[in-house]
């Protein structure tokens, strides 16, 4: 009797794991992509002023918020929403998508099980096909889009989304799209390496959820481990988020622009504004990434959960 059960036992463990299908992670990610945009628009708008304010015009995030509402009115902090929530749509599809991909790549043939340097691997990658493929092209369109100033339609330089990035191009080629991609590359590598490796973490430990074992999480348990694995990128990756910001806001001026690149950038603004300046923005990335993260991963998991139990625990 004995012996039939540890044969049972030995057939089961011997039978693969399911796994949820790439596809359905890149579906999970869009659709908590939309509710992100929604919700956060206006803090991504303050964050872009603030890293662009050399002159010191703004006093703080709520300052820099009230003047954008009082001199252009309360749309203009959605400016921008647009390539935003298309970016963010088409970024998380990709981002979870290609994540599923990477790890499935890294995961033991035989137990299943992915090492944590696998996750980071994955997450890496990740970020960086998500950074050269969507991230870089319609965040130079976006920042464009937010550092005009001014009420009058007719006086602004770029009137849409489509007009922005057909002027960059006709101004300063098809590169002009990937102005700022290195420091873009760095930043979203870091952040996705130690966000899914720090997401999967937070699941463990503070609810016992592993995937594939068709426990869905409750809304506001996913936001927790979402907010907190959405917090350690920002602060890695602040001077990358400057930089990036900076490259892709500038305009070539009689054939020369201010920054040369991304080294030369930090070196720029390290000399002129100090070490400090590296991490502008900080406080409204950490206003706006953690609480994006856990809007997103609150949706994502509903669906991930809904699929695991209707096709994975039947």
């Amino acid at each position: 009797m004995n012996q039939d059960a540890a044969q049972e036992n030995s057939n089961t463990n011997s039978i693969p794991k399911k796994s949820i299908p790439p596809y359905m992670k890149a579906i999970s990610g869009s659709l908590g992509g939309i509710m992100e945009a929604a919700c956060l628009q206006p803090i991504d708008v303050i964050k872009t002023r603030l890293q662009l304010d050399r002159s010191g015009n703004y006093k703080g995030i709520l300052h820099c918020g009230n003047t954008i509402a009082r001199s252009e009115g309360v749309r203009a902090l959605w400016k921008g929403l647009t390539p935003f929530a298309t970016h963010l749509t088409l970024k998380y599809t990709l981002r979870m998508g290609s994540n599923a991909l990477l790890q499935s790549a890294f995961k033991d043939s035989e137990t299943g099980k992915i090492s944590n340097h696998g996750r980071l691997l994955s997450g890496f990658g990740a970020g960086v096909l998500e950074a050269v493929v969507i991230v870089t092209p319609f965040e130079v369109v976006k920042i464009r889009l937010q550092q005009q100033k001014g009420l009058s339609h007719e006086l602004l330089k770029y009137r849409g989304p489509v007009h922005c990035a057909g002027m960059i191009i006709k101004e300063e080629g098809l590169r002009g799209l990937w102005a700022g991609v290195t420091p873009t590359i760095m930043r979203n590598g870091t952040n996705q390496s130690v966000m899914f490796t720090a997401k999967n973490a937070f699941d463990v430990l503070l609810w016992k959820k592993n995937e594939g074992d068709g426990k869905v999480l409750l809304p506001w348990q996913s936001m927790i481990s979402g907010f907190l694995a959405g917090t350690a990128g920002p602060i890695c990756t602040g001077p990358f988020d400057v930089v990036k910001t900076r490259l892709m806001a500038q305009v070539k001026e009689g054939g020369e622009v201010r920054y040369k690149g991304m080294i030369h950038a930090i070196r720029t603004i390290h000399a002129e504004e100090g070490l400090v300046a590296l991490w502008k923005g900080l406080l409204p990335r950490l206003m706006r990434i953690p609480p994006g993260q856990a809007i997103m991963w609150a949706v994502a998991d509903q669906v991930i959960g809904l699929y695991e139990r209707r096709y994975l625990q039947t």
